[in-house]
């Protein structure tokens, strides 16, 4: 990233900070990011970083407010744009995928944040997140019930967490093999697989 301009607007200032600690989540330990090493990089002094921000923790709630946003924008979007709720299914799970492999920062910074002990900020908008997936995901399987698409016995519940535990899988694999293409590469096979599981059989 180019070290930020000196004077930025507030609004512009916080999400040009936001970039920045995805930026460094993706080259090092989240829990080793400091708000010196996000002052340096952006260019800033720490009393510069603390005039928008008042600690760590209010920096990774607004990661993680930026990442809730985002995705599930980017994730409404494609499920809009498609009259089969398979076909929907399958255009969130690969921009999931692809918002993570261009942001391959904000995984690592997700687990270690829900590893953390006792309730934080950032880890309850983290927790939203996941309910307000879930309850799409839910609505996606109802409809497919509905049009004959998907097993009428499917337990939602669980299909969810399988959908979402998934991507989960492939990217811990992708974090433990050091390759980020193997993300998008085994992505398409395993939504097969998890297709194949939830469709009609009639």
């Amino acid at each position: 990233m180019a070290v930020a301009r000196k004077h930025l607007p507030a609004e512009e200032r916080r999400l040009v900070t936001v970039e920045t600690v995805i930026e460094l989540a993706g080259e090092q330990n989240p829990s080793e990011i400091t708000t010196a090493a996000i002052a340096k990089r952006m260019g800033l002094t720490q009393g510069a970083l603390f005039r928008h921000f008042p600690h760590k923790d209010a920096i990774l709630q607004a990661v993680m407010e930026w990442v809730a946003r985002h995705l599930l924008s980017k994730l409404e979007k494609v499920v809009d744009v498609k009259s089969s709720p398979l076909d929907a299914l399958e255009a969130m799970f690969m921009t999931h995928v692809e918002f993570v492999a261009e942001h391959p920062g904000i995984p690592r910074m997700l687990f270690g944040e829900l590893q953390r002990s006792g309730e934080t900020a950032p880890k309850r908008v983290a927790q939203i997140l996941m309910r307000r997936y879930e309850e799409r995901l839910k609505d996606l399987f109802e409809q497919g019930k509905a049009c004959g698409e998907i097993d009428e016995k499917l337990d939602n519940e669980a299909a969810a967490i399988l959908f979402i535990g998934t991507i989960q899988g492939l990217v811990m694999q992708s974090l433990i093999s050091g390759d980020n293409s193997h993300l998008k590469r085994n992505a398409p096979k395993a939504f097969a697989i998890y297709k194949q599981g939830i469709r009609s059989k009639l």
